[in-house]
């Protein structure tokens, strides 16, 4: 009898512990307040009021002047872009900046689409709202959240959200599109206070979509977008449609991960590599250690001291352009490093990068937005939001010369129900922005896949 019932015992538990396992986590969170000093008695305005980018002669003399005082130090010979961004290069692009480049209508495309601002949580969220013009008879337009990271902001989805809110292909759906600035960038108000994390963005994203009227929308992200939306999806698996990533490094690496990157050169169809795996990660020491080291210095200072440069960075257009173009250079093609111009042309143009450089420079927004680094990696790397798998439908769009390459198989591990894995043709980290045509058909494909998976 006394075996029975231990038996029993061991078998009720062993279905207990997959029941639990398998049963989908949900992130926890609490409401903040990122407003200066302490939360208003009667609670956020939830109006929401539309906002227009302006600029003004003063802004522009203002630049001009501080343009034209700066102090050019030559690069070291034959050095490119491995220094950092190359001194004779940059004078260039500052030439352009000061005579060329005409910031008037570059505000005027920028107000093309609607912009609107509301309060949440204390502080301003600057966000696009980009309805469709048509909708096909008998459709509804699919809600979508696209949110940037960092050195970006929402101008790298211009070229994209026509593709989408107007596809040319009668098959295909059409969006409606929000597009917020994250808390501390752009025109979005920084938050007052310490703490405001990737879960915290998430949070505030979710009820600016609520008051949008959004009770389930699809979600888009790169960069730090990427962690906001995963961190959207793991806060509210029910309310997010599917999940749309095109970058996700391993946040815990586990038994599998270690066992591939040991074995997967030699035994590449033991974990499902491809050529463009084998190509991204190895040999394991150059392309995972080596690169990262090379490419995540300003990381390390941004989660550490991020004002100390930051105010230096305020003060300087010409080092701010500098700071921040380096990055559209480099992790665009690590191969850039070797190019004079560090072939920053070669996928855009300098009106776009400058229009960037420029969202950063009037709002006054550099330091905040490293600051975001440092409320991220102040908490260690063990959150709960790091550990906790992700059920929501996922598609993850592969881009080659992404600054870190991630397989299939390690993009299982985090997201369970991924759907749609796309090995890209072409395309960086900055891909809204480089290739908005495959990124819209990659969101178009991955969409369509989780619709007709609804309807069965």
């Amino acid at each position: 009898m006394f075996t029975e019932v231990l038996v029993a015992l061991v078998i009720g538990g062993l279905i207990f512990f997959l029941v639990q396992r398998n049963k989908t986590q949900v992130l926890k969170t609490e409401d903040g307040w990122w407003g200066a000093g302490a939360p208003l008695d009667g609670g956020d305005d939830v109006t929401i009021r539309p906002f227009k980018v302006t600029t003004s002669d003063e802004e522009l003399e203002d630049l001009y002047r501080r343009i034209d005082q700066t102090r050019p130090v030559p690069s070291l010979e034959d050095s490119q872009f491995n220094y950092g961004f190359n001194s004779q290069y940059l004078q260039k692009v500052v030439s352009y900046w000061r005579n060329d480049f005409d910031w008037r209508r570059r505000v005027d495309k920028l107000n093309q689409h609607p912009h609107f601002k509301t309060t949440i949580e204390g502080i301003d969220i600057h966000y696009l709202h980009v309805k469709p013009k048509k909708v096909p008879q008998g459709t509804t337009p699919i809600p979508l959240i696209m949110v940037h990271g960092w050195p970006g902001s929402f101008y790298e989805f211009y070229g994209l959200i026509p593709l989408l809110t107007e596809p040319s292909d009668p098959h295909d759906l059409v969006f409606e599109v929000v597009c917020p600035s994250i808390p501390g960038y752009g025109f979005s108000e920084a938050p007052h206070k310490k703490g405001f994390d990737s879960v915290c963005a998430a949070r505030v994203f979710h009820k600016l979509m609520k008051r949008l009227g959004f009770q389930q929308f699809y979600a888009h992200g790169g960069d730090w977008g990427w962690l906001v939306t995963t961190n959207m999806a793991q806060l509210e698996p029910k309310t997010i449609k599917g999940l749309h990533v095109n970058f996700a490094p391993p946040s815990k690496p586990g038994l599998l991960m270690t066992l591939s990157i040991m074995l997967g050169r030699r035994f590449p169809k033991l974990f499902g590599f491809t050529d463009m795996d084998i190509k991204g990660l190895f040999p394991c020491m150059e392309k995972m250690v080596v690169e990262s080291i090379k490419e995540s210095g300003y990381m390390h200072i941004q989660a550490t001291k991020p004002d100390t440069v930051g105010r230096g960075l305020n003060d300087s257009p010409v080092g701010l352009a500098a700071y921040i173009l380096e990055k559209f250079s480099t992790w665009t093609n690590r191969d850039f490093r070797n190019l004079q111009d560090g072939g920053l042309t070669r996928k855009f143009s300098l009106d776009d990068l400058l229009t960037n450089v420029m969202i950063y420079w009037t709002s006054g927004c550099i330091i905040p937005s490293m600051r975001f680094y440092k409320e991220n990696f102040s908490k260690g790397l063990d959150e709960p939001h790091a550990k906790m798998p992700v059920y929501v439908p996922t598609g993850f769009a592969c881009f080659p010369n992404e600054v870190m390459h991630t397989p299939k198989l390690w993009v299982k591990q985090k997201y369970r129900k991924l759907l749609t894995f796309t090995p890209m043709a072409r395309g960086g980290h900055f891909a809204a922005l480089e290739e908005p045509q495959l990124m819209a058909e990659d969101i178009q494909n991955f969409t369509k896949t989780v619709e007709r998976r609804k309807k069965k």
